[in-house]
């Protein structure tokens, strides 16, 4: 009997170190989690304006590339609005100015279809309408102090929009 009580005791000593261990392997992880979440809120996140100089840099090159005839360019350049557009929805989802972002998609997919066709007429059209758009956002979500326009200089002086051989 003495026998069966010592292994009993002996076998509730591991189940209670072992218990003790998890509790430590938790408080470790949880620690580490705690850290990494900590680094994670800290870590650097581009703002809202980041992006929308981006997207205007993108909008200044898009006209000077496409009104060159060089509609790789031009199409390199819708691409590059619609990633920066797909960024905000991802990055920026605190701000309430990201709801209005989709009216932006109709104009840049007639932009990008006139683009692919190689059609400068209807580029020009389609570029008219998305400026005019960026402005209507920007009254929508109270920026209307921002106005955007059809640029007259390019925005590089080191870059050639002129298709290449």
């Amino acid at each position: 009997m003495t026998r069966i009580l010592s292994v009993f005791l002996i076998a509730a000593f591991l189940i209670l170190a072992a218990c003790n261990s998890d509790r430590q392997d938790n408080a470790a992880l949880r620690a580490q989690i705690d850290s990494l979440q900590k680094k994670l809120d800290d870590a650097y996140k581009p703002g809202l304006g980041e992006f929308m100089s981006g997207i205007q840099i993108h909008h200044a090159k898009l006209w000077f590339a496409a009104t060159a005839g060089n509609w790789k360019l031009a199409d390199f350049e819708v691409g590059e609005i619609k990633e920066s557009l797909d960024d905000i929805a991802k990055y920026c989802t605190d701000r309430p100015e990201v709801s209005s972002l989709p009216m932006i998609r109709p104009p840049l997919d007639s932009i990008a279809a006139a683009v692919n066709a190689g059609n400068a007429s209807a580029f020009k059209s389609a570029f008219i309408l998305l400026t005019n758009t960026c402005n209507n956002c920007h009254h929508a979500t109270k920026h209307e102090f921002n106005v955007i326009k059809i640029p007259d200089t390019p925005p590089f002086s080191n870059q050639v929009f002129t298709k290449q051989p």
